[in-house]
């Protein structure tokens, strides 16, 4: 089979359809969105664009069946999530190519992702069989104190275009193995992913109605009246802080649990005395994993001046040597960015970094007439106040200072409203640990480059958000606590 008649025969089996109360129907009048390759800037396919009507429709199907599925057996539901695990291994070929053809990531890439989304539904089918509450004897010794764990309710979830397959399974398994109901919005862009997975959680028997996904070229125009409706509990969106403030705005009117994974601006510290080798490969693998569209990507390098030159010319060897092209070419290693507006932003900051005083090392430039491309580019000598220090870069740029103290990186490291993740390389045991307590952020990479794992609690401070996705505390996002006073 050649590689275009694969391509089509994949986009063939996924749904196009609303997913709605176990059913799959258009949307109403017949609405429809195109799904733009983004390394052709050609369509792949129409699916249906959802209307109010049809959040409403869907937000119905959550909550008439939530009492029943908070009501099923534990067991049960983590199984559910087990075959589907199952489901997405066996599958991950055909769904690593969905992702790349809608995404634009390689392919290397996208089974790297469909290999992580799947440990979320195996993680969290274990976690469905182990919430627990508490006994005690009150203090005083008179009655007892007795607390349970109930699912929050029906969820409303929006996930980005970047990580489309993970950032599904990272929210849906939690909620799935807790006992909530979920209407999900994927990304305009990337809305392929979502309906797979739905397709293979409905054949490993997920009940009509406790997922249902809504694709829509308006996200505001479906989410916020769901927002507004006393029937959903809980919100938990993934995307940018700008869109993140005003979601949590209105999910104010309904006091609605909400968790945010929001922007990032992460900083990358090398020390003086860290392993450069090792330094350089931690910078490419936090750099370039998604072809730095991801909100853990390193955004700002902090070198020693001492090891400044040396990191800057291996870090633009390695950034040189990758291969640009279309996500389903063999040996290609870096895709095209999303769309044009990201294309542009990009450049914007580049542009800007130079004008002030930085020198491109290597690449710094959008390539090609079709495709969102953009060269890997590395720039030297970045004065703090450019925008790519401030701004998150989304793309596949690393912008390099130099400090000479500790007390300086970690000031440089701390210059941003932004807290989701950084990274440190240093030998030294007494510094590795005052910087993890001193870098203000949720998740620290310390002489490693990637941070991301299902069994660890995923999450941002400042303004980066609020809530944590995976590891043990992941499911607590989708329980409330209930304090049960007994007199005896």
């Amino acid at each position: 089979m050649t590689g275009a008649a694969r391509e089509r025969e994949v986009l063939e089996r996924v749904p196009t359809d609303l997913y709605i109360a176990g059913h799959w129907r258009a949307a109403s009048g017949g609405a429809t969105l195109a799904v733009e390759d983004p390394s052709t800037q050609e369509p792949l396919v129409e699916v249906a664009d959802a209307q109010l009507e049809d959040a409403l429709a869907a937000l119905v199907a959550a909550s008439e069946v939530q009492a029943e599925w908070a009501a099923t057996a534990p067991r049960e539901r983590g199984e559910i999530l087990r075959r589907a695990y199952e489901a997405i291994v066996e599958q991950s070929d055909d769904l690593a190519l969905l992702m790349t053809l809608e995404m634009g990531k390689a392919l290397a890439e996208s089974r790297a992702e469909i290999a992580y989304a799947a440990e979320f539904f195996r993680w969290f089918s274990e976690e469905a069989v182990r919430v627990h509450g508490r006994y005690m004897v009150n203090t005083t010794g008179k009655g007892r104190i007795l607390t349970m764990r109930q699912p929050v309710g029906p969820c409303v979830f929006v996930t980005p275009w970047n990580f489309p397959t993970a950032m599904g399974t990272r929210k849906l398994a939690p909620a799935i193995a807790a006992g909530c109901t979920i209407v999900v919005k994927p990304a305009q862009q990337t809305p392929l992913s979502m309906l797979a997975l739905a397709k293979i959680l409905e054949q490993a028997g997920l009940p009509g109605g406790v997922l249902n996904v809504i694709t829509a070229k308006h996200s505001g125009a479906v989410i916020e009246p769901l927002l507004r409706d006393p029937r959903t509990r809980k919100l938990s969106f993934t995307g940018s802080t700008e869109v993140g403030r005003r979601l949590i705005e209105q999910s104010a009117e309904q006091v609605l649990r909400v968790s945010m994974e929001l922007g990032g601006n992460a900083p990358f510290l090398v020390f003086e005395d860290a392993d450069l080798e090792a330094a350089i490969e931690g910078a490419m693998l936090a750099k370039m994993r998604n072809l730095g569209e991801a909100c853990t990507a390193a955004n700002r390098f902090h070198v020693h001046e001492s090891l400044a030159d040396q990191f800057a010319s291996g870090l633009a060897e390695r950034m040189g040597a990758l291969k640009l092209g279309r996500g389903t070419e063999p040996d290609v290693d870096v895709g095209p960015l999303i769309d044009e507006a990201q294309r542009e932003k990009v450049t914007e900051l580049v542009d800007d970094a130079v004008t002030r005083g930085a020198r491109v090392l290597i690449g710094g430039e959008a390539v090609g007439d079709r495709g969102y491309f953009f060269e890997p580019t590395v720039l030297a000598d970045v004065p703090d106040d450019a925008r790519a220090f401030s701004e998150e870069i989304f793309g596949p740029v690393a912008p390099i200072s130099t400090f000479t103290t500790e007390e300086q990186a970690l000031a440089a490291a701390n210059r941003t409203e932004y807290g989701l993740v950084a990274y440190a390389y240093t030998r030294d045991l007494s510094r590795a640990f005052r910087m993890c307590e001193g870098i203000e952020a949720g998740m620290i990479g310390l002489n490693q480059g990637v941070v991301s794992n299902p069994a660890a609690p995923f999450g941002g401070v400042k303004q980066s958000g609020f809530g944590r996705e995976g590891g043990f505390e992941g499911i607590s996002e989708y329980l409330e606590t209930k304090y049960v006073a007994l007199g005896v």
